[in-house]
């Protein structure tokens, strides 16, 4: 029998690579402009690229998380807006 962390860890691993994808293809397709902007802007100051896709897959996450707890639509101005200032975070919610 599979120990109850070894589930959390694999839905974590598949979240996490899901919204690797995600931010993938928003540069891929520049849609968001905002998306392969930042990626170009922090891979120019030295950011690795597994560092800079773990950055916008947060602000993604932060994004995706809101929207649900808010039973609201995508904030598409937000999102743009958040991943312009990284390598800042969004602050963390109470």
């Amino acid at each position: 029998m599979s120990d109850p962390t070894d589930i959390d860890s694999d839905e974590e691993e598949f979240a996490e690579s899901t919204l690797i994808e995600a931010i993938e293809n928003q540069i891929e397709s520049d849609d968001p402009p905002a998306a392969k902007a930042t990626f170009n802007k922090l891979a120019l100051v030295g950011y690795e690229r597994e560092d800079i896709l773990n950055l916008m897959a947060h602000v993604l996450a932060y994004e995706i998380d809101a929207m649900l707890e808010d039973d609201r639509a995508f904030d598409t101005q937000w999102y743009e807006t958040a991943l312009r200032a990284l390598p800042e975070l969004p602050p963390e919610k109470d």
